[in-house]
């Protein structure tokens, strides 16, 4: 395999996103989606990883001790097309996603931090990027030569199902289910007699797994354009704050793949509590939803015409790495904890 990996890292609202832009295995395929399908096919199991592929860079630079369980990042491959300037493969500790908006907004940063995408000093740039559930948007914000925010464009969202009862060991609840690049089951925190806070973690974390096993096999978390994009991706646990004069506000956790923990208010997954709020009459035209995570940080979304939603945030660089594997290393790409 590999054995220098490169990489430059950011965080966006506290969420880790490492980038690796270098040379990296084959993945085959003809656009984003079917490259993820062949990354997806070539992971194998937890039990029996498949050996000599491009999942041997992920657990590298996810795994511990170079990584650890909560750590999030994309590989850049071709656009589908040249309407886009790059492609991203993204992972996570359990495998691959098809949508990730707190990486997207990363990777808008790093593409003017790095040249890759001309930027002006003082405006807006737009840097198109091809994921596997689409074409999204990261529009890099700038002042006196520095980025200081980014708005992330996805593709549309949909709602494809509301209160889908939901058995857990906190009690009945009941979940809508949304569509936004990745299927997430929405949860009110209160309804599982919890709070949205760090001290309530390991019990959110438990509920959010209970709730996507729950609805693993139920139809509203098929997705018309094939396995890839069905299933519920993340379980948003969230709580009602007092409105701003802007619109609603609220607080979440997003347990993803098999208990991950997003820092951020989750960038796709705030577009589908959009979706969700605007079918209920919360967010009208003009109107904004203040996001928070569970790590105090903050996204600002909106929903336009068509599903179509928006989410800023920042983006910060947090450094560059070297990664290497010696050859007489026992642990290899490494372990989980």
């Amino acid at each position: 395999m590999t054995t220098t990996v490169r990489t430059v890292d950011y965080h966006t609202a506290g969420e880790p996103f490492r980038v690796v832009a270098g040379a990296l295995p084959p993945v085959p395929g003809d656009t984003v989606a079917e490259r993820c399908a062949t990354a997806v096919g070539s992971g194998g199991s937890a039990a029996a990883p498949r050996r000599g592929t491009l999942d041997d860079v992920r657990r590298l630079l996810v795994q511990e001790p170079r990584g650890h369980a909560g750590m999030y990042g994309g590989f850049v491959v071709p656009p589908d097309d040249d309407g886009a300037h790059f492609g991203v493969l993204f992972w996570h500790k359990d495998g691959y996603s098809t949508a990730c908006g707190h990486g997207t907004m990363a990777l808008g940063a790093w593409a003017v931090d790095s040249g890759r995408v001309a930027a002006p000093d003082d405006g807006d740039v737009q840097v198109r990027i091809d994921v596997p559930s689409g074409r999204v948007t990261a529009t890099v914000h700038r002042d006196s030569g520095r980025t200081t925010g980014v708005t992330f464009r996805n593709v549309p969202a949909r709602v494809s199902a509301r209160k889908v009862p939901v058995a857990t060991t906190f009690g009945l609840a009941e979940a809508d289910i949304a569509h936004a690049g990745a299927c997430y089951a929405s949860v009110a925190a209160r309804d599982l007699g919890l709070d949205v806070s760090r001290a309530a973690l390991p019990d959110l974390v438990r509920a959010g797994r209970e709730i996507r096993s729950a609805l693993a096999t139920h139809p509203a978390t098929w997705h018309p354009d094939g396995p890839l994009l069905s299933g519920v991706y993340g379980v948003i646990l969230h709580e009602e704050l007092p409105d701003t004069p802007s619109g609603p506000r609220q607080r979440n956790v997003t347990v993803f793949a098999d208990g991950q923990v997003d820092r951020s208010p989750c960038g796709s997954g705030t577009s589908a509590r959009l979706a969700l709020l605007a079918e209920d009459g919360r967010l009208g035209p003009g109107e904004d939803l203040l996001h928070e995570s569970v790590a105090d940080t903050v996204f600002t979304g909106r929903i336009l015409p068509g599903g179509v939603t928006e989410v800023t945030g920042t983006a910060y660089r947090t450094g560059e790495h070297v990664f290497t594997v010696d050859p007489y290393d026992a642990l290899g790409v490494g372990f989980l904890l």
